[in-house]
């Protein structure tokens, strides 16, 4: 009977003992599970989806008490996406936004954080940091790159046409079109499907060498609603996006043309060329079976200089949510360790004074932006300088230009009066 008491009291100690055991694991998880974060990431990647993810999964292994629920942005613009989250108060943790008044209000409300104070902004390019500061002095965003937008052609295409020599200004630029359409070539894409892409390209264009060259306080002018914009010279932006479907020089279905469509059009060779972006280089720049090459796109008249158009990129945001601390680490991974992923993707011109680990970026694409940069007037991407609102109407109104439903005349007069309507309500 000695003997089982005993047997007894030993296996109720043991019991004892691993039930301590597992209420210590359990306290252990709970307390890991309690310091464990998860931040919210709303992106803006429409052609480096994949690389984001990849960028996710790594800062997870050297981060494993943050973890980051990764969502993209669809649609047609970042403000777009933003909107609907700024009403309902719930902006994600990281976002992607633009360097426009529309960002630079949500820094200014006090929804967005200062992010002066991190290496990321210290590395960025100081020529830059001017678009990512608000009137009232916060550092709200880090660019995600240098943008510029250009025209990428064909040279095969253009040798088969017999073009020699590059066109310098509208007229040349249209000769050179009806000489690769005789050729049997679709001369220009049109993304009539993506009107982010017919405002970053011809829009800014226009806008650049018929209005910028004309007021050289044009952001001030904007900001204050005393810039006009129901003139002749913004109908000629319209009329020059609409003058190149009618002219048969754009593809088979342009209107409904997307982002990826487009890019696949001009890289299978099925296009000579592409008004698009910097950030694309990287695929734009390796055509299938042809070489590429680059020029400024020539929005401008005969006998003036043209106006490139060139800026910063859409970067990146932080919330002022209680996951600061920690969106501010994932921050700075974005842009250093994880730079080089998604940047070897798109092979765009880094924002960063340094960058941690090699990148890729085509000499060609360098050797524009250097010249673009060199020239004694530029202008800015177009989301840099119309109010958020105005953007959704541009959108609308090129494509109803292209279809159609509405004139140049009753675009640049509904444009005017947007932007007009924004600064006053802003200003009330």
């Amino acid at each position: 009977m000695k003997i089982v008491g005993f047997i007894l009291s030993v296996l109720i100690l043991l019991t004892l003992v691993a039930s301590c055991s597992n209420s210590h694991e359990n306290s252990n998880s709970t307390t890991n599970a309690k310091l464990r974060v998860t931040i919210t990431a709303l992106v803006w990647a429409p052609d480096w989806s994949d690389e984001m993810q990849n960028i996710v999964t790594e800062f997870t292994k050297t981060h494993p008490h943050i973890w980051v629920d990764l969502q993209f942005m669809i649609g047609n613009s970042v403000e777009e996406n933003l909107k609907p989250k700024v009403a309902s108060n719930k902006l994600p943790d990281l976002l992607s936004v633009n360097p426009n008044a529309y960002s630079a209000d949500l820094a200014d409300q006090g929804l967005l954080a200062e992010v002066g104070q991190t290496s990321a902004w210290n590395n960025t390019l100081d020529s830059l940091k001017a678009d990512w500061t608000s009137s009232k002095g916060r550092h709200y965003g880090i660019s995600g790159g240098v943008a510029a937008t250009l025209m990428y052609f064909n040279e095969d295409m253009f040798k088969k046409a017999g073009i020699q020599a590059l066109p310098i200004n509208f007229e040349e630029f249209l000769r050179v079109c009806e000489k690769l359409k005789k050729a049997g070539f679709v001369p220009i894409m049109l993304n009539g499907g993506f009107p982010n892409m017919l405002g970053n390209g011809p829009f800014s264009f226009g806008f650049a060498n018929n209005v910028v060259t004309r007021h050289p306080d044009w952001k001030q002018r904007l900001r204050d609603g005393s810039l006009d914009l129901n003139t002749p010279e913004v109908m000629d932006i319209f009329a020059k996006i609409k003058l190149l479907a009618q002219r048969g020089y754009v593809q088979h279905g342009y209107m409904s043309t997307n982002y990826d469509a487009g890019i696949k059009l001009f890289t299978e060779g099925k296009i000579a060329m592409a008004f698009h972006g910097t950030w694309a280089a990287g695929l734009l720049m390796h055509g299938h079976g042809f070489k590429t090459g680059v020029f400024m796109p020539p929005w401008n008249a005969a006998g003036t200089q043209g106006v490139p158009v060139i800026g910063s990129e859409t970067g990146f945001a932080v919330s002022q949510t209680g996951n600061k601390q920690a969106t501010l680490e994932f921050l700075e991974y974005l842009f250093g360790k994880g730079f080089p992923v998604y940047q070897n993707k798109r092979q765009n011109i880094p924002p960063l004074k340094q960058v941690d680990g090699a990148v890729v970026a085509d000499a060609q694409i360098l050797q524009y932006v250097k010249h673009a940069q060199s020239l004694p007037v530029t202008a800015s991407p177009y989301y840099s300088f119309l109010p958020a609102t105005s953007i959704e109407m541009l959108h609308t109104l090129m494509q109803d230009v292209l279809l159609g439903k509405a004139s140049p005349q009753q675009a640049a007069k509904r444009l005017d009066e947007s932007i007009k309507t924004e600064v006053h309500r802003h200003n009330q």
